[in-house]
């Protein structure tokens, strides 16, 4: 009974990181074409890239559990979205638009990176080695893009944001 229910927890968080990966395939441009840096935008260019293959990935997660491929609504990542959306709207034209724009990135990566964490545990748990090796891979690919955006907001983002004032 309990890996019956943990199979259906898992395939309603594969579904919801699902959704989750078209929203951000989505919402990446907008942010790149918001960003002043270019450093910036390359980063969110670069991240669009890596999402189609993330979602690609998940697709054949999806075939390894002769699963169609589905999204699920997800609230969460919705919510993080629109505020990213807010914050381009509210830093329109002001120094801090990148540093704003970059902290709503790092929520989209932390969200994705506890979601992905959480898939390869329960990947391994239930036995589907080749789940959790395909989820390991994107897990990686978001702390490296968490990483990148840390490095950037720290090398030049946030010190032009500071500095524009």
């Amino acid at each position: 009974m309990k890996t019956k229910e943990l199979d259906a927890a898992f395939l309603d968080a594969l579904k919801d990181i699902y959704y989750a990966e078209r929203q951000i395939l989505k919402a990446l441009p907008k942010m790149a074409r918001a960003a002043q840096s270019e450093q910036l935008k390359d980063a969110f260019k670069t991240h669009r890239e890596e999402t189609e293959g993330q979602k690609e990935r998940l697709e054949k997660v999806f075939e390894l559990l002769g699963k169609r491929a589905q999204g699920k609504t997800c609230p969460a990542i919705d919510g993080i979205i629109e505020e990213g959306s807010e914050v381009m709207e509210e830093y329109k034209d002001s120094p801090a638009l990148d540093a704003a724009l970059l902290a709503a990135a790092q929520a989209v990566e932390h969200y994705e990176m506890a979601r992905y964490g959480t898939l390869v545990a329960w990947a391994k748990t239930l036995g589907m080695d080749d789940a959790a090796t395909i989820l390991a891979e994107t897990l990686e690919e978001e702390k490296k893009t968490d990483s990148l955006l840390s490095d950037l907001a720290g090398s030049e983002v946030n010190q032009n944001a500071v500095a524009a004032a």
